[in-house]
């Protein structure tokens, strides 16, 4: 296949990566641990971690679980919201030769049963606030060792009481002091190993384990690596690059661009364990001159909403990377207006670690794509018999590179049906490429609703209602109808309290054509939405099914 995104590549960025140079994730960050050890590399609640400390930390750590006894490769669950201990036990996890899962801190006792034994978990590393979840079902799973830890153990007010029947548990200071009397015992690693167990978010159906390398991690890493360089470029006045690290670390996303990316450049993340109160949040950016805010749009899109965000300092911001959902063209463009820089949008899935492809690092204006391939990836745009299509007509995105995952953890039927004999990965996701080499996302197939025998994108319906001024959030779903087959539904969170269906509907007139108007509209007060603020379409669909 013809690569025709290079042609549209930045000047600089190679078409290939190499990732020789590091043999694990682990020999990746130690050189950081090294080159940095001085300088801050976390800040929580007011609490700093250095580079130095970290590794400190972490290497402890590591000496722990080995002393334990688990064989290399065994699994060791993580459910940690964005604090100062969660860089600390995946450097741990990573440099000694074990695989890290990671679980959402707000998973109920069902869902958490599921992943640790899917995942085959014999440890787990959890916030105090969530053992009552695994008291709930530690008996049904194989985990042997628990190690509980509270919002305040690295903040310095003292380890959590540790009781959790019928299991090992210590609290993680006491790990870590036990593992330095222990001694660290390095690892050799290869890029073949099993890094981490990155769950898909289960918007698809049931949530399967994404096998991520140690190799599909060091290439993504790199590969955002390059791609952002352009824009870094003689910026002298950039000390440390400061990042704001408020999208969730066990979530793919924030693992790699939030937290391995900044470990990588040496990078300050500002950890925002609790993104959904939004006053907080702000309070604690202020004071912090921002270089890069990964996020999603319903982030943003609250973020502009809230009075005191536009006092924060912007002036040295340089990135704000979009990324999870489609992001509004209205929200993008509300955004550039007040920082003064364009979201970046890009593309990815746990599939592939995550990052596909992302727009220009250098792009002064929200481009409505998801940009071009990253280097050593390939995109190929193909039809249900497998045959890539002509440019400019959709079909499904298939990706190849070195970060496409190894397949699904257990489920080798689950990864036959994702993988392509020439090794692409069927995303699931419709699109178009330009003759640029520009990827623009329409939906996902699934989501798609057929309207008489017409194919509507629900992407394109909300990125219209987006932009009227009286919404502030909407989803637009299929449901049943018997002369059409199926009609557009409207799940609308208002921003303006005396806006109407019969505003929403005199809008779409203006700029939709018939059949892709909505035809139902019903306002919530919010919407359903996954751990990182995407919105879960799948359960109104969902609402809509149980109601018929």
């Amino acid at each position: 296949m013809e690569k025709i995104w290079l042609k549209s590549y930045p000047p600089g960025v190679p078409a290939e990566i190499d990732t020789t140079h590091f043999s694990s994730v682990g020999d990746l960050l130690e050189q950081s641990f090294q080159t940095h050890a001085a300088e801050r590399a976390f800040v929580c609640m007011g609490r700093e971690l250095t580079y130095g400390e970290l590794d400190v930390k972490s290497r402890h750590l590591a000496a722990w679980f080995q002393w334990l006894g688990l064989a290399r490769g065994a699994r060791i669950a993580v459910m940690l919201p964005n604090v100062l201990q969660y860089p600390v036990v995946m450097a741990a996890i990573l440099r000694a030769g074990y695989v890290v899962v990671n679980v959402n801190p707000l998973y109920t006792p069902r869902e958490l049963e599921h992943q640790l034994n899917d995942s085959g978990a014999e440890a787990i590393v959890l916030l105090d606030t969530f053992a009552k979840t695994l008291e709930a079902v530690q008996a049904h799973t194989a985990i042997k060792h628990v190690v509980l830890t509270s919002i305040g153990e690295m903040l310095g007010a003292g380890s959590p009481e540790v009781a959790i029947d019928s299991v090992s548990c210590i609290a993680l200071d006491d790990a870590i002091r036990r593992g330095a009397d222990a001694g660290f015992t390095p690892v050799t690693l290869t890029q073949s190993d099993v890094a981490v167990l990155q769950y898909t978010g289960g918007t698809t159906g049931v949530s399967k384990g994404a096998t991520l390398l140690h190799g599909n991690l060091i290439a993504n890493i790199l590969q955002s690596e390059l791609w952002r360089e352009p824009v870094y470029r003689g910026r002298t006045d950039i000390k440390q690059y400061i990042t704001v690290v408020a999208l969730p670390l066990y979530h793919i996303f924030g693992l790699t661009v939030c937290g391995l990316l900044t470990m990588r450049c040496g990078g300050l993340g500002i950890l925002i364990p609790n993104p959904r109160d939004l006053p907080g949040l702000i309070k604690t950016l202020q004071g912090y001159a921002i270089n890069s805010f990964p996020g999603v749009n319903t982030m943003y899109n609250a973020l502009l909403n809230e009075p005191d965000f536009e006092t924060l300092d912007f002036s040295k911001l340089v990135q704000s990377n979009g990324g999870g959902m489609a992001v509004q063209q209205a929200v993008a463009q509300r955004w550039q207006a007040l920082t003064g820089v364009p979201i970046v949008e890009g593309y990815g899935l746990s599939e592939t670690s995550p990052c596909a492809t992302t727009n220009l690092p250098t792009s002064t204006a929200f481009t409505g794509t998801v940009g071009l391939p990253l280097p050593s990836t390939d995109i190929s745009i193909r039809d249900d018999a497998g045959h890539e299509v002509p440019l400019g007509e959709r079909g499904e995105i298939c990706i190849r590179g070195p970060q496409v995952m190894a397949g699904y953890w257990n489920r080798p039927d689950e990864t036959a049906k994702v993988m392509t004999p020439d090794g692409f990965f069927k995303s699931g996701d419709i699109g178009v490429m330009t003759e640029e080499g520009f990827v623009k996302i329409v939906d996902r197939k699934k989501d798609m609703i057929l309207v008489s025998g017409f194919n509507v994108y629900p992407n394109e319906i909300e990125d219209v209602v987006a932009k009227h001024p009286g919404v502030f959030e909407v989803v637009a779903v299929g449901v049943p109808d018997g002369e059409s087959g199926e009609v557009v539904k409207l799940y609308v969170v208002k921003k303006d309290p005396a806006l109407t269906d019969v505003d929403i509907l005199a809008f779409c007139k203006e700029q939709l054509t018939g059949y892709k108007r909505p035809k139902i509209i019903e306002f919530r007060s919010e919407l359903p939405k996954t751990n990182v603020g995407k919105i879960l379409r799948r359960a109104l669909r969902d609402e809509v099914k149980s109601a018929s």
